[in-house]
């Protein structure tokens, strides 16, 4: 089959690849209808993420129709039109019982391995993300084989075309959860810093849920335009102002309920931390993070769903203790929340499609990547068609 292959930071390329098959009893083969290019894909593509390798086909978020299942399938059959949750998850687990999917804690068992630590609760494992993440290989693909496919791939009912779901797969409640995380509501002020997919998605759900004032605060006038003509966000650019700043001002001085940070670890930062970044000596940018500890007011609560890894130095937690700011965090728990979704889309609440700027044929994803990570074209999101 074809598939976009990485080869190195920067060199991805669509390659034939062997076809997937069935490994264990609760797989299925997938033949893909639908996948899409995500913000944290750009992570992989630059380099920034360890343990990827040579020959690793990328992709989480996709959907298709069911090929072949195995033998203990109960959930589908061949036939069904299904998306696939970026998460893994056994179901049985103790987080699974809980409900937290993305630290389930038998579908990545691999990862205390890679970081040489004995005691390590990996969390899930994840199509297409690197061997930290399980290494499995992803959907940017004309097949996959998703694994524990009683968890989580969810039917799709007639009526509904491929695009208005497919973000189910990632963006969709990532965004959600976001803003759940955020503990905003009826009334609330809120401010979105990131104006990417997931920051578009946190805008679109804030806006079904009825959060009164939102900020949206990028440096990309494009990005910005969109959000303010869509979500009726106020726009921010941090280039031109400091965004913080801006809020407090149009707060009373207090700053917003809520704050989310979509834009993780390469943030755009001081100089000194580019500089520590490049020696290694710094694992993520602290920019959006400062601003968001800045931008909430005392006793609100700041949500990231950005990527981040290793540490901070400039995180700044006495301004967060004086301030009584609250952190919610981490991976998305897909499973969780992707049926109440696909309500809010049948109902017409929600439309993610809209974000969508360009539709290649997989055959074109490497100039997709590239487009998307230069920003070219007024690139918001790219759909694959295999």
């Amino acid at each position: 089959m074809r598939a976009l292959v990485y080869h190195a930071a920067h060199d991805v390329r669509v390659d034939n690849v062997p076809d997937p098959v069935l490994r264990e009893p609760d797989d299925i083969i997938l033949r893909v209808t639908a996948t899409a290019i995500c913000g944290s894909d750009l992570h992989l593509y630059r380099g920034k993420v360890p343990a990827m390798r040579e020959g690793d086909i990328l992709g989480h978020e996709f959907m298709g129709i069911v090929e072949e299942a195995g033998p203990a399938v109960t959930e589908l059959k061949k036939g069904d039109r299904v998306v696939v949750p970026f998460v893994i998850a056994c179901g049985d687990c103790f987080f699974c019982n809980m409900r937290l999917y993305s630290a389930c804690e038998t579908t990545n068992p691999d990862r205390g391995a890679i970081l040489n630590k004995k005691q390590l609760h990996s969390g899930a494992a994840m199509f297409g993300y690197t061997h930290l993440y399980g290494g499995v290989a992803g959907g940017q693909a004309e097949y996959v084989r998703v694994p524990k496919a009683n968890v989580g791939p969810i039917r799709i009912p007639d009526g509904l075309n491929d695009e208005e779901v497919l973000f189910l797969s990632d963006i969709l409640p990532t965004g959600y959860q976001a803003v759940l995380n955020a503990g905003v509501g009826i009334g609330s002020s809120l401010a979105v810093f990131g104006a990417g997919p997931v920051g578009q998605m946190a805008c679109a759900c804030a806006r079904m849920m009825g959060v009164g004032k939102l900020f949206i605060i990028d440096h990309h006038p494009y990005r910005l335009a969109f959000a303010q003509a869509t979500y009726d966000a106020i726009p921010i650019n941090f280039d031109e102002a400091d965004a913080a700043e801006a809020i407090i001002e149009q707060t009373q001085s207090r700053g917003v309920d809520g704050a989310i940070d979509a834009v993780g670890f390469e943030a755009k930062g001081s100089a000194l931390e580019t500089a520590l970044t490049a020696l290694k000596l710094e694992g993520s940018s602290g920019k959006a993070l400062r601003q968001c500890i800045a931008a909430v007011r005392r006793g609100g609560t700041v949500s990231v769903p950005g990527v981040y890894a290793g540490f901070i130095h400039g995180f700044l937690f006495g301004d967060a203790f004086d301030k009584g700011i609250g952190f919610r965090t981490g991976q998305t728990h897909v499973q969780r929340y992707m049926p109440e979704l696909l309500h809010y889309i049948q109902d017409d609440k929600l439309h993610p499609d809209i974000i969508i700027s360009h539709r290649l044929p997989l055959a074109q994803a490497a100039e997709g990547y590239r487009m998307f990570n230069n920003k070219e074209d007024h690139c918001r999101k790219v759909v694959l068609k295999p």
